[in-house]
């Protein structure tokens, strides 16, 4: 029974040895392991955060379109564009282009794009609809008689300087690219869906006439 126990000691004291030298072995790489999981653990948590956060922003400048226009107004002059474009307008990758959803209609978008310019003191804006607007048959197109009569309406209460003038839609795209490359275009894309009905704003200088600079250019 004695010899039994002692022999059950110096096992167990064996045991305890290797045990300890394991430990040696194992606990600095056990302990980066840790440190590692746990850094990793923090990392995976954040990331839906960081996702939500980014989708956020996105959403919140979608939907505030009208404080994204004030904001870009102060910075506009002439030579830049504001357009409001029904739906199906494309996206042109000319990198001097900004794109902003309105997620309204257009003669609503319309209607606070001409007031900000309007309540500004710096620029005007030179009205540029698609000359294929007026050919078009409410045939071909329900709701287009409506929408030419309430259109006219909004642009003859904004006291533009200038008449409205009708260009080809594909002369106004080309315009708009080549612009781009050099100046910042705001594009106000409203979920219309009728077409040819998208209205380009070219901006110019409120408190410098075209006469004036006219009578200007004829001096030299």
């Amino acid at each position: 029974m004695i010899a039994a126990d002692s022999g059950w000691v110096r096992g167990r004291m064996i045991c305890s040895k290797y045990a300890r030298m394991w430990g040696r072995i194992v606990r600095v790489p056990l302990r980066r392991f840790a440190v590692a999981a746990m850094l990793a653990g923090s990392l995976w948590a954040s990331l839906p955060a960081c996702n939500a956060q980014h989708a956020a922003k996105v959403v919140v400048h979608r939907q505030d379109w009208r404080a994204t226009l004030r904001d870009r107004l102060p910075l506009l002059g002439h030579r830049n564009w504001i357009l409001v474009v029904d739906s199906a307008y494309p996206l042109q990758t000319t990198p001097g282009l900004e794109v902003v959803e309105t997620h309204t209609g257009l003669l609503p978008t319309l209607k606070e794009t001409l007031a900000q310019i309007q309540r500004s003191r710096h620029v005007r804006a030179n009205v540029i609809q698609d000359a294929e607007l007026r050919d078009i048959p409410e045939s071909d197109a329900p709701g287009i008689t409506a929408f030419r009569r309430s259109v006219d309406a909004v642009l003859q209460r904004a006291h533009l300087a200038n008449a409205p003038v009708a260009v080809p839609h594909a002369t106004s795209i080309g315009r708009v690219a080549e612009t781009a490359k050099d100046f910042h275009i705001l594009v106000l894309k409203s979920d219309e869906a009728l077409p040819y009905t998208s209205v380009f704003l070219q901006l110019d200088c409120k408190y410098w006439s075209d006469d004036a600079e006219k009578r200007m250019r004829t001096l030299h």
